[in-house]
């Protein structure tokens, strides 16, 4: 079984454009991801030998809207039990943090193909919409 130690709140932007890069993404430039990281609510990093070979942020409001970005274990990584620990974390991580008596909402946009990874955490599709804006 592969060892590997989840890391909280410790995700450097040249990891994330690493990452981000071997799933097919296209590359940020690095002021961008720094600034975007600095208003993460909450991430996890895994690391196997002291490499970062997967992550996962949580953005949004902190109170009634949580959204999960960035989840992404490097290809020869995945299928390990990583991600899955990673998005536990994350869903650990809003549970906390949730006031009681209050009604969260957790969204995430899963890569093509990957659903039904996410529906195993009780992740359903849904009626949302996407806008992207390129400047």
């Amino acid at each position: 079984m592969l060892e590997y130690k989840l890391l909280e709140n410790k995700l450097k932007a040249e990891d994330f454009i690493r990452l981000k890069i071997s799933a097919g993404f296209r590359e940020r430039p690095t002021e961008f991801v720094e600034r975007a990281l600095k208003n993460n609510l909450y991430d996890v990093v895994a690391l196997v030998d002291d490499e970062v070979v997967g992550m996962g942020r949580l953005v949004g409001d902190g109170v009634m809207y949580w959204y999960l970005q960035e989840i992404v274990v490097l290809p020869e990584y995945q299928g390990k039990g990583i991600g899955t620990a990673i998005v536990n974390k994350l869903l650990e991580y809003i549970a906390e943090h949730t006031e009681k008596g209050n009604f969260t909402s957790v969204g995430l946009t899963a890569a093509e193909g990957k659903e039904g990874f996410y529906e195993r955490f009780g992740f359903s599709k849904s009626r949302g919409m996407t806008k992207y804006i390129e400047c």
